[in-house]
């Protein structure tokens, strides 16, 4: 009895595993995000002195709305094309400072952290929505070095 038990439950679970594998549809996977709008890089890195003592140097990009009009190629030039995501943004000053201000509060464990770091962001993010004119809607941060 037992010697017809074993086929029958090895055959069952091949075919589970058949199915399984072969003919069941694969889980959908999540969308990944797209970004909505351009990608600035501003144009130099930033060597920030942290409230802790420690320092960061770091890249930053602003993810621009379609219709933000603050960015122009080149310092104005027609002529001249800068690579992609370079250019002179009008407020670069502005924006430089205000991101510069809200990097000085922060300390190592901000940086070092994915939850201190979007804290981080969206606070530079409502500083320049706040005194800019640069229609912001994304912050990133790359090239990202904490020592």
């Amino acid at each position: 009895m037992v010697k017809k038990i074993v086929p029958v439950i090895a055959l069952l679970a091949v075919l589970g595993g058949v199915y399984k594998f072969v003919l069941a549809k694969p889980a959908k996977a999540e969308p990944k995000p797209h970004v909505q709008g351009t990608v600035y890089m501003l144009q130099k890195e930033f060597l920030i002195n942290l409230a802790d003592g420690r320092f960061a140097k770091m890249q930053i990009g602003l993810v621009l709305a379609h219709d933000d009009t603050s960015t122009v190629a080149a310092g104005g030039h027609e002529t001249s094309t800068p690579p992609e995501g370079y250019g002179a943004m009008s407020q670069e000053g502005i924006v430089r400072d205000l991101i510069t201000a809200e990097l000085t509060d922060a300390t190592d464990k901000d940086l070092i952290g994915e939850s201190g770091r979007d804290k981080l962001k969206e606070k530079i993010l409502k500083s320049l929505k706040k005194y800019t004119d640069v229609k912001v809607e994304h912050v990133l941060f790359s090239d990202l070095t904490v020592q």
